[in-house]
């Protein structure tokens, strides 16, 4: 019988006390040869207990000042093996995880393999709303997919290396920009949705914010470097990305239409944003349904900040790009 491939799990952290301990954990009980993985903890210079936490269940935790795309460029520095596991520290995968999801490298084509996700804090109502949205969106990809996020993913070496590894000026979003170059080269990632991951959802209103603001900056660097991926994919859909610009439009209407002859405008807006209202009330609805929980209904709420949110970051991302071209432009 063949050894079992070697991997080399890749946990990258920042104050995340809360969850560190338990990600870890699940880490080291794998159904896995002990011999045949690693745990490597990049700790971005936390101020909490989390290196401290780390350091229990891996002796192999390092702290650098720097983002989680270029913690993962320098892990492929120090990596012992020829593959490389990306866990989020505010998630745990099941226990026979790696057993499930290293199979599906022996394809030459196939690039890396993820697992499904899940809530870990599903006794929160907002939490396990947000579960339910991630997990209706993660339902449409097929046995295939082109880029998915790295809160569980193996990647072989050599493909990271042949794409180039990771963008570091994308704080986050870095995994579809990879994810993109990668399906340039002839390269999928299979989806294994009997791989369990716990995801700790935001638990509030106030960090769902922070988060999606976060993404809506990343996001808009992500379009001026890859314009078409604006389109949407299997996971994040074009439904998705046109609903800030449809309020932008809004707000658009509701200014022009203090002038008189353009009063109109007004009705086209008061249209629109009716319009957005029922959609978000049909979403809800439709995975209320789906999952049994009248919870769902929440991110009715959800998707309005959302997508303030995505405006709000994309905004900031707007005006630091437009300044930065025009320095380059003075010098």
């Amino acid at each position: 019988m063949d050894a079992p491939p070697k991997v080399s799990i890749v946990v990258t952290c920042r104050n995340n006390e809360q969850t560190i301990g338990e990600c870890l954990q699940a880490l080291a009980s794998q159904n896995y040869p002990e011999d045949a993985f690693e745990i490597l903890v990049i700790d971005a210079c936390s101020t909490d207990a989390t290196a401290d936490i780390a350091r229990k269940y891996t002796p192999k935790v390092y702290s650098e000042p720097i983002n989680a795309a270029a913690a993962y460029n320098y892990a492929m520095k120090i990596a012992s093996h020829s593959i490389l596991g990306f866990v989020d520290s505010d998630a745990k995968v099941e226990r026979d995880w790696l057993k499930k999801l290293v199979p599906h490298l022996n394809d030459p084509k196939v690039a890396g393999v993820s697992g499904s996700i899940e809530t870990w804090n599903i006794e929160n109502p907002w939490a396990r709303s947000i579960g339910y949205e991630i997990k209706n969106r993660y339902s449409h990809i097929g046995k295939y997919t082109g880029r998915i996020a790295t809160m569980n993913l193996l990647l072989k070496r050599g493909v990271i290396e042949e794409v180039g590894g990771w963008d570091e000026d994308l704080p986050s979003q870095y995994d579809t920009d990879f994810g993109y170059r990668m399906s340039g080269l002839g390269y999928k990632i299979a989806y294994e949705p009997d791989a369990k991951c716990y995801h700790y959802n935001r638990p509030t209103l106030r960090a769902y914010w922070r988060q999606q603001r976060q993404y809506g900056r990343n996001t808009t660097r992500l379009y001026f470097k890859h314009g078409h991926l604006a389109r949407g994919d299997e996971i994040t859909d074009v439904g998705m990305n046109i609903q800030p610009a449809l309020y932008l439009l809004v707000f658009a209407f509701a200014v022009l239409g203090i002038v008189p002859l353009l009063r109109v405008l007004w009705y086209v807006a008061g249209g629109v944003l009716l319009a957005i209202l029922v959609y978000y009330v049909y979403s809800a609805a439709k995975l209320a349904v789906k999952f049994h929980d009248g919870t769902a209904m929440r991110l009715v709420v959800l998707y309005y900040v959302r997508a303030f949110a995505w405006i709000c970051g994309a905004g900031s991302a707007a005006v630091k790009f437009l300044f930065c071209e025009r320095r380059k432009k003075q010098t």
